[in-house]
């Protein structure tokens, strides 16, 4: 008794199916290439233009967060790349944890720390402010006034 495999190119499809892994890895390719523009952009401002890597510092952070461009910069390069690895890894995940109950718990940690991190870091770029009017006039950075 022999049994025939389907060919994967036939076109039968199961009904209810989503294009998921599909749709996975176009974002893979498309977040890749805009994550380079992105991080090479942000390496060149940062590392090559003005005073290179002498001028990075707290006051230097707090100058570039203050221009909404920067933010939006930097959130876009904090979630691409968030989403890019934690895609990256659930792939992994899938294909090397062989028991459904790891691979559904590590999925749970993995999708856990993404939020916990995307939050935070989105809270961070819009909230920062480096003279915040209750600190310590010894405490706050030279550039900003004291009354």
């Amino acid at each position: 008794m022999t049994t025939t495999i389907p060919s994967p190119r036939s076109p039968r499809r199961l009904r209810g199916r989503t294009n998921t892994e599909l749709y996975a890895w176009m974002f893979m390719r498309a977040s890749g290439v805009l994550l380079v523009i992105l991080i090479f952009t942000h390496l060149f401002v940062n590392l090559i233009t003005g005073d290179g890597i002498n001028a990075l510092d707290f006051g230097f952070v707090a100058g570039k967060w203050a221009d909404p461009l920067w933010q939006v910069w930097d959130l876009l390069m904090l979630w691409l790349a968030m989403l890019h690895g934690t895609n990256g890894l659930r792939t992994v995940i899938n294909d090397y944890a062989e028991r459904d109950q790891v691979r559904l718990w590590l999925k749970v940690a993995l999708y856990t720390a993404t939020t916990i991190t995307i939050v935070l870091g989105t809270l961070v770029i819009f909230t920062f402010d480096p003279c915040p009017p209750d600190a310590a006039a010894d405490l706050l950075p030279s550039f900003c006034q004291v009354p």
